[in-house]
């Protein structure tokens, strides 16, 4: 990924971040985890007829990949609910429309029978086509419901064979419904086009590519994910800004989602109390093709409209997500009743879709807000741009005043000696 971020909008991405997860009231709070549905996992096996290869370890990968599942259906902690869906793994013949329906549940997503599991991978043998992108539609609906994770494990050694379903318009179209389902891929003794091909199926829904050429690599890449889909899950709240900071809607402290398009700019609120802190960022994902020359930019401004603080990033090249952050303390108040300060926090961003790609709906944001105690003597940290850096100008000022004094003293006594000597 190319992202060239400024390190104080870096620094107060990554403290927003850090805040979100430790510092979020207890029950009531927005996007935290809920831990009610169990996590889920589908691991899409390609069984094509390219799996006879023998290029993994003196193995064919089609045994190369039974041997992991075995491993993996081992140490599948007792929480996850697991699938597998295979696709090319039933139809041998020549016909191209009947080849790229040949995708099918060998197990249902579910609590783990492992003898069950493992007497299902062991009679696979490959097979047929490589329809990608109706298996990923196919595992999307085997994941559907509850709100826990879920995740798509796709392992293959070839790119798909049935376009025009493309697979990475399929991951894309997966990432718009915002379901919260990651897809990450693993390719087998890959070429560079399937490597291109992988890397852009996981890059849609923030998944992970993974290249594989030996057996206990696959072993362990699988096994990190599906111990991963166990980790807590917070789930962003769905909001939709305004288009001007009057009409923003008012967020708390949590993690919440919208969609922007191009050229739009989206206003939310937060009240700060005296002594408080303000931390947000913001994430844009690009979940379709777009162009190079990109950037971010998340404004904090007054009620009244003056700028308070700003944190942007910028990009040239093709990323998945480009995240920016800021932060503004309120200075304390002698007067206990003082209100809260309203501050709207503006986002747009520059990505423009690539020729032919719908632009609507618009691109998927994550914002991050939390509101904590704030340093001791906070004061206005952006006031006219430089914050708390008036302090050091000042200072800058001050010593450049005395030393000026000081030069021109000693160049006076150098002068008046000259003359007496």
């Amino acid at each position: 990924m190319i992202t060239r971020t400024r390190l104080a909008a870096g620094v107060c991405a990554l403290l927003a971040a850090l805040t979100a997860g430790l510092a979020f009231p207890a029950g009531a709070a927005a996007g935290e985890p809920t831990g009610q549905d169990a996590p889920k996992v589908d691991l899409v096996l390609d069984v094509s007829g390219s799996m006879r290869a023998r290029d993994i370890d003196g193995q064919s990968r089609m045994a190369a990949a039974k041997q992991a599942f075995n491993e993996v259906l081992d140490a599948t902690p007792e929480e996850v609910e697991l699938g597998i869906r295979t696709l090319g793994a039933n139809y041998p013949g020549d016909d191209r429309k009947t080849g790229c329906k040949d995708t099918a549940q060998l197990y249902p997503v579910g609590p783990l029978d492992r003898t069950e599991a493992k007497t299902a991978v062991a009679t696979l043998t490959p097979t047929g086509w490589t329809p990608i992108g109706p298996a990923l539609l196919k595992a999307a609906g085997d994941l559907d419901g509850g709100d826990g994770s879920k995740r798509i494990v796709l392992i293959s050694d070839g790119e798909d064979t049935c376009a025009p379903l493309d697979p990475c318009e399929v991951a894309r179209e997966i990432a718009a419904k915002g379901i919260g389902l990651t897809i990450d891929t693993l390719g087998l003794v890959p070429t560079a086009k399937l490597s291109r091909q992988l890397s852009c199926i996981a890059e849609a829904t923030g998944g992970t590519y993974t290249s594989v050429e030996h057996q206990d690599e696959l072993t362990d890449r699988v096994n990190q994910l599906v111990d991963r889909a166990a980790d807590p899950v917070v789930t962003p709240v769905a909001t939709e800004g305004a288009d001007r900071c009057a009409g923003a809607p008012t967020l708390k402290s949590g993690l919440y989602t919208d969609r922007e398009e191009s050229g739009q700019q989206r206003w939310y609120r937060v009240d700060v109390p005296p002594g408080k802190e303000l931390r947000a960022s913001v994430s844009v994902a690009a979940d379709r093709a777009v162009n190079p020359g990109y950037g971010v930019l998340m404004r904090a401004v007054t009620s009244k409209g003056r700028e308070i603080v700003r944190g942007e990033a910028a990009g040239n090249g093709r990323t998945d997500v480009i995240s920016t952050g800021l932060r503004y303390p309120k200075a304390e108040s002698d007067d206990e009743d003082a209100p809260a300060e309203a501050v709207c926090l503006g986002v747009s961003h520059s990505f423009s879709a690539a020729s032919g790609v719908k632009t609507t709906p618009g691109l998927p944001l994550e914002l991050t807000v939390d509101v904590v105690d704030a340093p001791d003597q906070a004061g206005d940290v952006a006031a006219f741009g430089l914050g708390r850096g008036w302090w050091l100008l000042g200072v800058l000022i001050l010593t450049g005043f005395l030393a000026g004094l000081v030069w021109g003293w000693l160049s006076r006594w150098r002068v008046a000696v000259w003359r007496t000597n």
